[in-house]
């Protein structure tokens, strides 16, 4: 028996396309409305994670694991909507601050968390902070020129500060400085790099107060001296977005031609067995 034809599904070739002036005004007002939902979904994150540093003085290891899971949740929860690029971004970030922080903390030691291990929330909450500098970056809009000099006066300054009056000499922190210093100037997106550095600035501050991590006096090794915390800290953040942005595009396109491939491959075999049959 003869099957009736498949009909082809819509392609975005054949839907009707918007007149040029309807187009233009409907995607100012999208980003109309993704930079006033840009404030309070930064400010959200940055108090979500203030607040989970708060909470992991308190417990020992089986609450570390619950605010793990939560915290997973809540990136999981927010990458729900973006774009397939972006969530390939956050992933990529995750995936090298782990690296990093495996490699930071549990092996060299340059800094040593609260219980001497690596808390099950970092990992995503690497990820919340570069949504958290993405949507101050999107918050600023064409401002961007003022934060990122924001950033680079308060790590200027912070570098000096290290060098000259504060207790600890951060000589280690005045290298990542420059480094942070030449992404901000030289970076593919420095508005996201500033947005991060600053709310990496804040978080180490804030989570070195509480005690939930302390920097080495020194980086083991070497002679060179360390804050608690460096000022250049967030240069490694910094590599880290660099390395989302960069790798995305590509993973995303890797991604699509093995799922292509894949269909392709088993549509083939499908043909054959039907042939058989």
């Amino acid at each position: 028996m003869a099957r009736a034809p498949v009909p082809a599904l819509t392609s975005h070739a054949d839907r009707p396309r918007l007149p040029p002036g309807e187009a233009r005004l409907r995607q100012r007002r999208l980003s109309a409305r993704g930079h006033r939902q840009a404030g309070p979904a930064c400010a959200g994150i940055v108090l979500f994670l203030a607040a989970l540093l708060a909470v992991d003085t308190g417990v020992e290891l089986r609450g570390q694991l619950l605010l793990g899971a939560a915290t997973w949740a809540t990136l999981l929860l927010l990458c729900w909507p973006l774009s397939a690029e972006r969530r390939a971004q956050v992933a990529l970030v995750v995936v090298v601050a782990t690296c990093a922080e495996l490699t930071g903390s549990v092996l060299w030691g340059v800094y040593t968390y609260r219980l001497d291990n690596l808390p099950s929330f970092v990992p995503p909450a690497h990820g919340l902070v570069y949504l958290a500098g993405l949507a101050l970056s999107v918050w600023v809009g064409r401002r961007a020129p003022l934060l990122v000099g924001l950033a680079l006066g308060v790590v200027v300054l912070w570098a000096v500060a290290g060098l000259t009056v504060l207790p600890r000499t951060d000589a280690g922190g005045a290298l990542g400085a420059f480094l942070l210093a030449y992404f901000l100037l030289r970076g593919r997106a420095p508005a996201i790099y500033a947005g991060v550095f600053l709310i990496v600035a804040a978080l180490e501050v804030y989570g070195t107060a509480l005690g939930t991590w302390s920097w080495a006096e020194t980086i083991p090794g070497t002679p060179i001296p360390n804050g608690n915390p460096p000022s250049g800290v967030a240069s490694g953040y910094v590599w880290f977005d660099f390395v989302a942005l960069a790798l995305a595009p590509r993973l995303l396109s890797a991604t699509r031609s093995w799922a292509a491939r894949s269909r392709a491959d088993r549509a083939a075999r499908a043909h054959r067995s039907e042939g058989c049959a």
